[in-house]
């Protein structure tokens, strides 16, 4: 994974790869930043992070704008942001962020999604129950969830205060 550098405000510029980690580990939802011709479109979907490959998973409809979207151009830009808070009367915010460059992938087979299920279960739930509850319905939504796989090319981190 390449990270970029700032050129603009190094001095919040976050280079620790164990910090950018945290962010994404922490993080429920990005948002997605897609492109089809000169038309824009974003949206904010939950994800699982597996550090092991640099990537997320997101689940989705398998019809839709989004999917329009991303079998046009697979390129995206992604953000996910620790909100903590903003700073009354210093006209400031308490803040890690990440953004994220790189190219989302449509998860075909079923052996694959149902182990990018998982990335995206053991995120997002703690309960151990609810994920094996899950991953068992997995067949029958099949034909209704496409799973997305984003692979990253570039990240940055940033924290605010």
């Amino acid at each position: 994974m390449a990270v970029y550098h700032f050129k603009n405000r190094p001095d919040r510029e976050i280079k620790d790869k164990a910090e950018l980690n945290g962010i994404l580990q922490n993080g429920r939802y990005a948002v997605l930043s897609l492109c089809r011709g000169n038309e824009p479109y974003v949206v904010s979907l939950s994800y699982g992070y597996d550090p092991d490959e640099q990537c997320l998973y997101f689940h989705c409809a398998s019809q839709g704008l989004k999917m329009d979207f991303i079998k046009v151009n697979p390129n995206v830009c992604a953000t996910i942001i620790e909100d903590g808070g903003y700073v009354s009367g210093e006209c400031g915010h308490h803040y890690r962020s990440v953004v994220i460059w790189g190219e989302i992938e449509i998860i075909p087979d079923e052996h694959r999604k149902k182990e990018g299920m998982r990335v995206l279960l053991n995120h997002l739930e703690s309960d151990p129950l609810v994920i094996k509850e899950k991953l068992k319905k997995l067949p029958s939504f099949d034909s209704k969830m496409t799973l997305l796989k984003l692979r990253f090319k570039e990240i940055t981190g940033k924290v605010g205060r």
